[in-house]
């Protein structure tokens, strides 16, 4: 029996104004106010109505595609959903509470990490509140639990995997070219499979280092299908997708056993597919109908089975146990740069085109971390005041951020604080949660993964910096813009009018911000 399991990343970053919580006019979005509005409709809501046409072009059926896809949704863009369109966003959930009668007990969706931040990168401390909010805002939307996370670019280290199984997470979903080695699990002997030969065909086990008998399943999606839904013709036709499974369904299955043979089409094996979610309708235009008719029509008809990740999981456990590359510098490595993770933090020429360079990766990145580490400092040291745990605090924040009633907001004082506290006195910690917000979404991995600083992607955390400064100083007065800025000016833009990156911020961050920020900064001046 070949078991078939499609995944779709549905992410959009943050486009929301920090100060306004709107998002603006975006023009490059025509015929559409933004890009939000414009995916939406090409894609999210596409999906929740897929049409199969007759061929006559008339609709004779419509279908949920997410009763049949495994998903996931990124926390911001699904809250921006639910708020502008809430029929959508009840047939999300929906198929997913129909997904759990279908599959067992195991329903289609899985959370994300909160911003798509690359967890490799992050400290520790933002790792941690990463996957707590990210499986919170998942508990808040779809009822239950999650089996599975989605890692932002699927970017992955040891660190990481720690992290996700001390948080009880089940399992994660990888590329092929990130795994290392396997071994059947009690056995010794390792096999390499650096080269990408890992069979995807069946999940693997990732012990716990520190604590053998704890571990997350690692799914290894198959990279050439993939490859082949996200970049070339196979949505153009049902059929071409159906002829690409069957392609991989007999591939060599390379276990230590069988190496070298060739699989079965009878063997009992999962096509695991991984794909950006927004495939299906924004990249490829319609897409979404292939799917369908894939799903509804093909699937039955070619013995074949769909399955979520979950489902295989509990019903094929892991004979085989992985390692995974450390990357350099032990920093993991992703789906979308052939150098670890560098994309995100230097010029590694992924990304580029047109003779443009990314030398302002390096420098973007410093300065960020530089602001974010003097955050760490104040936020430990008045956070103190306030909260008998400060990290503890910020992780338990989602809650009120997800619910933020006056019954909640005085449930998470009692939980979290010192003491009681006056309206004045909260409002001043609320702004230290929120500093810490602002810190980890002005690492949302969207502000790296262009050609330019200048793009709307790096524009956007720059404003998420430039509002957790805001916060900084109306708290305690201390000013860190203007160093923020002279570091920036280390980052080259490729465009002469804005120069470097205090060029951007300062011709387009600084006009974003209302006047009472800038009135405060002429009066310190």
């Amino acid at each position: 029996m070949t078991n078939i399991c499609i995944h779709g990343h549905f992410y959009q970053p943050p486009r929301e104004n920090p100060w306004t919580g709107e998002i603006e006019l975006q023009d490059s979005a025509k015929p559409y106010h933004d890009w939000n509005e414009r995916i939406y409709h090409e894609c999210y809501k596409a999906n929740a109505e897929a049409e199969i046409i007759d061929d006559k072009g008339e609709t004779v059926s419509v279908v949920n595609n997410y009763e049949m896809l495994n998903f996931n949704f990124g926390p911001t863009l699904l809250a921006w959903i639910q708020t502008k369109h809430p029929e959508t966003y009840k047939k999300i959930i929906e198929a997913d509470k129909k997904s759990i009668e279908l599959h067992n007990g195991h329903g289609n969706a899985i959370a994300m990490c909160y911003n798509h931040m690359i967890m490799p990168l992050a400290n520790l401390n933002d790792k941690i509140t990463q996957v707590k909010w990210g499986v919170s805002d998942f508990r808040f939307h779809f009822g239950r639990e999650p089996e599975g996370i989605w890692l932002p670019e699927t970017a992955c280290n040891d660190e990481t995997v720690e992290v996700l199984i001390s948080e009880g997470i089940k399992y994660i979903i990888l590329d092929t070219s990130q795994a290392a080695f396997i071994r059947k699990i009690g056995e010794s002997a390792w096999q390499d499979v650096n080269t990408g030969s890992i069979d995807p065909k069946m999940p693997y086990r990732r012990y716990s280092e520190f604590h053998k008998n704890l571990y997350i399943d690692i799914f290894f999606y198959d990279g050439p299908v993939s490859k082949s839904v996200a970049f070339d013709d196979v949505l153009v036709s049902s059929q071409n997708l159906l002829n690409k499974i069957h392609s991989a369904s007999d591939r060599t299955i390379a276990t230590p056993e069988n190496a070298g043979t060739k699989g079965s089409a009878e063997t009992e094996q999962l096509i695991g597919v991984a794909t950006d979610g927004e495939t299906f309708g924004h990249h490829k235009k319609h897409a979404e109908r292939t799917l369908a008719f894939f799903m509804k029509s093909l699937v039955p008809q070619n013995r074949l089975k769909v399955v979520n990740f979950g489902e295989y999981l509990a019903e094929h456990q892991p004979e085989y146990e992985v390692r995974i590359k450390p990357g350099d510098g032990g920093e993991g490595t992703s789906w979308s740069c052939f150098h670890g993770v560098k994309r995100w933090k230097e010029d590694c020429g992924c990304g580029g085109g047109d003779g443009w360079i990314q030398q302002w990766r390096k420098p973007l990145r410093e300065s960020l971390d530089w602001l974010r580490d003097q955050m760490i400092i104040i936020y430990e040291n008045i956070g103190s005041i306030f909260f008998t745990d400060v990290w503890k605090a910020r992780n338990n924040y989602i809650n009120l951020l997800l619910e933020p009633s006056l019954e909640n907001k005085s449930n998470y004082f009692e939980q979290n604080a010192v003491r009681s506290f006056d309206e004045n006195e909260k409002l001043i910690a609320l702004k230290l949660l929120e500093m810490q917000r602002y810190s980890m979404l002005m690492y949302t991995s969207c502000g790296w993964f262009f050609s330019e600083i200048s793009g709307l992607e790096t524009v956007k955390i720059l404003e998420y910096a430039s509002r957790a400064m805001e916060l900084v100083r109306d708290v305690t007065g201390i000013e860190l813009e203007e160093e923020f800025k002279d570091r920036l000016a280390e980052a080259k833009s490729n465009i002469p009018k804005y120069k470097t990156g205090k060029g951007v911020y300062m011709k387009l961050v600084k006009p974003h911000r209302p006047a009472s920020f800038e009135s405060g900064e002429k009066n310190r001046n």
